[in-house]
């Protein structure tokens, strides 16, 4: 491998940038938005801001498709799952 394919790989992992578009790809797929730079743009201020800790981090699910997949997992309603319908 050539010394500059190397640092280029070592930029990217050191900066996490193939998690971040990764990330950026399902966003966008999740949400679907009319107008999808500036919704880029609105998800990249928000992970700097929450880098800086004036914000949160944007999720791809929020509260309530958690709960939501947490009562489909918890049919009885005992309030927990086993680790077998976790895994």
């Amino acid at each position: 491998m050539a010394a500059g394919e190397e640092q280029s790989r070592e930029y990217l992992r050191r900066h996490r940038l193939p998690e971040l578009l990764h990330r950026l790809g399902a966003l966008l797929l999740f949400h679907r938005p009319e107008r999808p730079r500036e919704f880029l743009i609105q998800v990249l201020e928000r992970v700097k801001a929450g880098r800086r800790a004036e914000g949160e981090y944007p999720f791809l699910m929020d509260e309530a498709n958690v709960d939501a997949m947490f009562s489909l997992l918890d049919v009885l309603g005992q309030g927990h799952i086993r680790p077998a319908q976790y895994r």
